[in-house]
């Protein structure tokens, strides 16, 4: 019965992405989440050390009778900070950043793309009887932008977007993968993630600050109140370190916002030499990122998966049904048609044999080895095949005009 029935299934649990999906496909994270758990860690601990030396301070000079109502604000910001960090941290780890949902098959070939189209590299390793060019353009604000035609994916994908070889999927608006955090950056969780990275300069910088007054307030000379306060020099060290990474972080993504630009848009330096066609102004710029409404995820992943498919095999190689005969493979692999009139064919032992049941047999395990197909080699021997068959043919054209002229001549 379970066999006539199966359990359908949801989308989370046949995605070919890297991802990683909790508590029934609601929390998508990326493969690398457990440095999550490191990056908690190295915010958590400093922070709970940190309160636990102002309530020693506070329990302490309650117990002299001196004023400690200074420091109940302090504990309370530090106590805050620490737990807007690791919501913004969460938020920015857990969520689906923008991934744009694949295709089963190739898009159509379009009528209007043309042999001289600008881009001259053609999309057809894959599929060899589709058309389709490596890029093509698109207008953004008025401006020509360009864009790529994903293997994996099997789309093209929109401005800005980008494939994340991590997580294995094209996102949209995609900023950089970050290792602290475990998961993509990119048009769903950016806003979250530069919360993150200022709360936490924030935090490393408060917390800087107040272990240095614990020091100086202290009685006696500077080092000797370091030596009696370990904890204050610690964090002290710890904070310096780190904020200069996430202040470093903070001041540069500060600038992609006002500019209106990715992480990886920025290292690929496009807009050094072309106008920026995403750029509004400082103030709108700023607007786009922290006031607009947050696009909704493209994908379901609790919904059920059609038939059609769950019976799609989930392979990259494989991505399009496969109607080329067996003699149209060859002529596509050697770069030529041996069929045309006037020119030498394949012996009939070559075009009468079957490839299909050997490429359904390495089409079963294709994920776990590739084999190269050298078309060069394949193309070299297709040429000297040709010309071995014409030197025997002319050979024997010659030998029975001897003859013909011996007869003759006797």
């Amino acid at each position: 019965m379970d066999q006539e029935n199966p359990k359908p299934l949801r989308l989370y649990q046949v995605w070919r992405g890297s991802n990683r999906f909790f508590f029934g496909g609601r929390l998508i994270f990326g493969p690398d989440v457990s440095s999550l758990f490191l990056s908690a860690f190295l915010i958590a601990t400093p922070a709970l050390g940190f309160c636990a030396k102002i309530l020693h301070i506070i329990r302490k000079r309650v117990a002299k009778d001196e004023p400690a109502v200074s420091w109940y604000p302090v504990l309370i910001v530090a106590i805050a900070l620490t737990m807007l960090d690791m919501l913004f941290l969460f938020l920015t780890s857990s969520r689906d950043p923008g991934i744009v949902p694949r295709n089963n098959r190739p898009p159509e070939c379009d009528d209007t793309f043309e042999m001289n189209t600008p881009s001259m590299e053609w999309v057809n390793g894959r599929t060899p009887h589709l058309k389709l060019p490596r890029t093509k353009d698109v207008i953004v604000n008025g401006h020509a932008v360009k864009v790529k035609f994903c293997d994996t994916c099997l789309l093209y994908r929109p401005p800005r977007a980008s494939h994340c070889s991590i997580c294995n999927n094209c996102v949209q608006r995609f900023d950089h993968h970050c290792p602290w955090v475990g998961q993509c950056i990119g048009i769903r969780n950016y806003r979250y993630f530069y919360m993150f990275v200022t709360t936490s300069t924030i935090l490393c910088l408060f917390v800087f600050v107040v272990s240095w007054i614990n020091i100086v307030r202290a009685k006696g000379h500077l080092l000797q109140a370091m030596s009696h306060d370990a904890l204050s020099v610690f964090l002290i060290i710890y904070c310096f370190i780190a904020v200069w990474f996430v202040g470093g972080l903070t001041v540069f993504h500060f600038y992609l916002i006002s500019t209106n630009q990715t992480t990886y848009e920025n290292f690929r330096y496009r807009y050094d030499k072309k106008e920026n066609p995403y750029n509004k102004g400082l103030i709108k710029n700023f607007q786009e990122i922290f006031f607009s409404r947050i696009p909704p995820s493209m994908l379901d992943f609790r919904a059920f998966v059609q038939e059609e498919i769950m019976s799609t095999e989930p392979s990259n190689d494989d991505a399009v049904e496969d109607t080329t005969s067996s003699k149209e493979k060859i002529d596509i692999e050697m770069g030529q048609n041996f069929g045309e009139e006037n020119s030498i064919s394949l012996p009939e032992i070559l075009l009468n044999m079957e490839f299909g049941g050997i490429q359904n047999n390495l089409k079963t395990d294709q994920d776990k080895f590739v084999i190269p197909v050298d078309q060069e080699l394949i193309k070299e021997s297709a040429d000297a095949f040709t010309f071995e068959v014409e030197a025997n043919a002319e050979e024997k054209h010659d030998g029975t005009k001897s003859e013909h002229t011996t007869t003759t001549s006797g």
